[in-house]
């Protein structure tokens, strides 16, 4: 019997509305009920995934930011960190700005962007269907490299880069893959995400990468959590889409 089923968000455990079905609910449950721990691995910053957690009963660890973090949720901490350094973030978003590229970024707490569009426009709706304490924290902002100067936080998750021409998608990884000690999610697909309207389906399309800290991954984040609780390799399974 697996110890430990690692599960995906968007894609995966979440249907296309961004909603966890009562179906998969049971699932869980059931899982759970026969001991094996079902832990969230996302890229979602911590409130967006303690929501979920609470909801599917979740109880013990998720992972963060790709990786990025290990939150305990007993005790309300986390036990594990790898974060992009402040000087890092503003080196990636210049050669965005440069390029007017449209990016966002992600701390522990909230996505910094500077409008409602992609991913972000994706979380903004799943928002307005959830209660406030439950919502995924979004900082709106004029100017993004002028907010990261100013803030006094030095711990980064991810960037997201998102745009609708592939050319020039192509052609912003290509100068980013010049930028040291970072590492860069596959390309090679569009990402699709589905926002209800009223009562129809508005599909949305769009070139999407992550970026975070090199040899940052879900799968070092499980291993490190594993070694800690002395469970095998053998004993864990992950889920994705």
């Amino acid at each position: 019997m697996y110890k430990i089923v690692a599960v995906d968000l968007d894609g995966t455990m979440l249907n296309k509305y961004g909603i966890v079905t009562e179906e998969t609910k049971q699932t869980i449950k059931q899982t759970i009920e026969k001991g094996t721990d079902v832990i969230i691995a996302s890229g979602r910053p911590i409130d967006s995934i303690k929501t979920i957690a609470k909801e599917i009963g979740s109880n013990n660890y998720f992972i963060a930011g790709n990786g990025s973090l290990i939150y305990d949720i007993k005790n309300d901490k986390i036990i594990y960190e790898k974060f992009l350094s402040k000087q890092k973030i503003l080196e990636i978003a210049k050669i965005c700005e440069e390029n007017s590229i449209s990016y966002n970024i992600y701390t522990e707490d909230t996505i910094i962007a500077k409008q409602l569009k992609y991913n972000v426009l994706y979380y903004y709706k799943e928002n307005l269907k959830k209660e406030e304490k439950n919502k995924t924290s979004i900082t709106l902002v004029e100017n993004i490299i002028d907010y990261i100067k100013n803030s006094e936080n030095n711990k980064y998750l991810k960037i997201t880069i998102c745009d609708e021409t592939k050319s020039i998608f192509n052609s912003v990884i290509r100068k980013l893959k010049t930028v040291s000690d970072i590492d860069i999610l596959d390309v090679s697909h569009m990402s699709r995400k589905v926002i209800k309207q009223g009562t129809e389906d508005i599909n949305i399309e769009y070139f999407y990468t992550e970026i975070s800290l090199s040899d940052v991954d879900k799968w070092t984040a499980i291993e490190y959590l594993i070694n800690q609780l002395n469970i095998k390799k053998e004993e864990v399974v992950a889920i994705r889409r």
